[in-house]
């Protein structure tokens, strides 16, 4: 997104949208970018709203840079945006500041600035993190129906794998900075071949199960992505390590079904339980 200075920080690699390398564009073509093809709603709302500036002017501050509204007409839209979004008495909230809102109201006002020009994608960092779970299923069921209507790409960070089933139609699965595994929603939860994807799918209670079966927890703790550390990062919480493991960086495979994982001892599908 471009939103952090880069001193003393040395970035690789590519991240293309629509043919351009963001990485590589300047200030000005991102400002043109950012908030109208690519908007992100932020993990905490309260901390990623201005405290001092009212609801409404945030919101019409998108309106004015990309969509050129200003006046009646941007406040017009601002007050439509935030009842789309499930906001009451949108007129007033306009004019209220982010502590006179609750932290469901705080995340819809993120979700109304995100959506305000139909962007082609939209970033959702953990959006639900901070809500009790009602107020989650609320949020998850509107970002649905605003992807739905707007025909908007979602591309949604999570560590809630209620999250993951119930929202993402592919799956990439990373771990210590790195994509292991990487399929659609139905074969990963199914038939996971990284044993961390498997693992992870092992320590969480299930619906189905016996009620005797004990969660598997998985060993260790998450080891640092370290450029210079030869060898796969999970090995040393692995429970299938191999010699090889331990000298070479795993590369993604891709098999025939378009499932990809980052193994060379992958779980095998009547190994999961």
């Amino acid at each position: 997104m471009g939103l952090l200075p880069r001193r003393g920080v040395r970035i690789g690699g590519t991240a293309t949208f629509d043919g351009k390398d963001l990485l590589r564009l300047d200030q000005k073509n991102m400002r043109d970018i950012r908030g109208r093809d690519i908007a992100m709603i932020f993990q905490d709302p309260l901390s990623s709203l201005n405290p001092v500036i009212p609801i409404g002017r945030q919101v019409t501050e998108v309106l004015n840079r990309h969509r050129g509204l200003r006046g009646a007409p941007a406040e017009r839209e601002a007050a439509e945006l935030l009842d789309r979004v499930g906001i009451p008495d949108p007129k007033r909230r306009l004019r209220e500041y982010p502590h006179q809102l609750s932290g469901g109201m705080r995340q819809r006002a993120l979700i109304a600035m995100a959506v305000a020009c139909r962007p082609r994608l939209l970033i959702a960092d953990e959006p639900t993190t901070p809500l009790d779970v009602t107020i989650q299923a609320q949020i998850l069921e509107l970002l649905k129906d605003l992807v739905k209507e707007f025909g908007t790409a979602l591309v949604m960070i999570t560590h809630d794998l209620g999250v993951v089933a119930g929202m993402c139609d592919l799956v990439n699965v990373l771990y210590a900075g790195r994509i292991i595994e990487s399929a659609s929603r139905r074969p990963l939860f199914a038939t996971p071949h990284h044993p961390y994807t498997h693992g992870l799918l092992s320590s969480i209670p299930r619906l189905d199960s016996t009620g005797d079966e004990r969660l598997t927890p998985i060993r260790g703790s998450v080891r640092d992505a370290l450029p210079w550390v030869r060898g796969c990062a999970f090995q040393p919480r692995c429970d299938r390590p191999m010699e090889v493991c331990v000298g070479a960086t795993p590369t993604l495979v891709e098999s025939s079904s378009g499932h990809a994982f980052r193994c060379t001892n992958p779980v095998v599908h009547e190994e999961r339980r």
